[in-house]
């Protein structure tokens, strides 16, 4: 009996060992990587790869390295692996989207992002992605308009916002952060992180993250048609634009949603401002577009948290 609990111990002190040489190795990786030091932290995270094939630090922080590399084409296949392997987590997905918008597939983009969501509806980067994705395909969508319709003064002020709320020219590449998200630690390991695990995220990051997820969750709510879903996001101290009551104004609401066969609406570059930690401003460009009717604009949604909830309290369009 003594003999098992030392053999036991044993093998416990050598997985101990193990893994802090692998953690060893992935550090000095991630900090070759930040040095431009592409092989030799290429050399570490295979060391790692070749005791762990499977390990998920490891292969993400090879994927990190590839792209860095511009050898896309294989880091595309091992993000694609991660999440075949992995589906829980979020970040390879961003990075494929990441991969994807340089090369100008922002559909592609578009797609990895969402499922990126998905898997973790907090994770704020992605979303900040996802609008730059969409203001960069509606910026594409306004200049094929104005090729064939050089007067369309629509097209043209439309273009100018996108631009406006993007940065430079439309042709411009989508600026997408590489920045994995943090996940509890009950949770699998998460891959490696610009970050050291050990800074915490500041708690307005949290409230603007839960913020932006309301929003989200408002448009689709809309989007779907579900009247009574849209209508729960709006506060009962909400304003309504046309100073008409809050029973008439619902039932506008409801008749408009209702008589639209096919509603699509999409939130582009969110910026959340916080006025303490139970009050919001969300700025932002709303596409809408029905079988009837489109437009494109930027929306303001003054926004407070009651018995939980992130709720509409005013909403202004420009």
């Amino acid at each position: 009996m003594a003999t098992l609990r030392q053999g036991l111990m044993a093998l416990c002190a050598c997985t101990l060992l193990a893994f802090t040489a692998r953690a060893d190795d992935l550090q000095d990786a991630s900090r070759m990587l930040k040095a431009g030091q592409h092989q030799q932290a290429l050399e570490r995270v295979n060391k790692v790869l070749a005791a762990k094939p499977r390990d998920p630090q490891a292969r993400f922080l090879k994927g990190l390295i590839l792209t860095d590399q511009g050898n896309t084409r294989d880091a595309i296949d091992i993000f694609t692996k991660l999440t075949q392997d992995y589906p829980e987590l979020p970040e390879p997905y961003n990075n494929l989207a990441v991969i994807y918008a340089a090369q100008g597939q922002y559909d592609k983009a578009r797609v990895a992002l969402e499922q990126s969501i998905r898997t973790h509806p907090s994770y704020a980067t992605a979303y900040e992605n996802l609008g730059d994705v969409y203001a960069k395909l509606a910026s594409q969508a306004y200049d094929k308009a104005l090729q064939i319709d050089s007067t369309n003064k629509g097209a043209q002020n439309k273009l100018s916002l996108v631009r406006e709320l993007v940065g430079g020219t439309a042709a411009a590449p989508v600026a997408i952060a590489q920045k994995p998200a943090e996940k509890p630690a009950a949770e699998k390991p998460k891959p490696v992180a610009e970050k050291p695990a050990a800074v915490q995220k500041p708690a307005a990051a949290d409230a603007g993250a839960e913020v932006l997820a309301a929003v989200n969750a408002w448009a689709e709510a809309w989007s779907k048609k579900d009247a009574d879903a849209y209508l729960s996001y709006y506060a009962k101290d909400f304003k309504t634009p046309g100073k008409e009551s809050r029973a008439d104004w619902e039932k506008g609401r409801r008749t408009r949603i209702g008589s639209a066969k096919v509603i699509k609406v999409a939130i582009g570059s969110p910026k959340v401002t916080m006025s303490g930690s139970n009050e919001a401003t969300v700025v932002f460009l709303q596409t809408y577009q029905s079988d009837t009717f489109k437009s494109a604009g930027r929306k303001t949604l003054v926004m407070s948290k009651a018995d939980g909830r992130w709720q509409i309290r005013e909403e202004k369009s420009s």
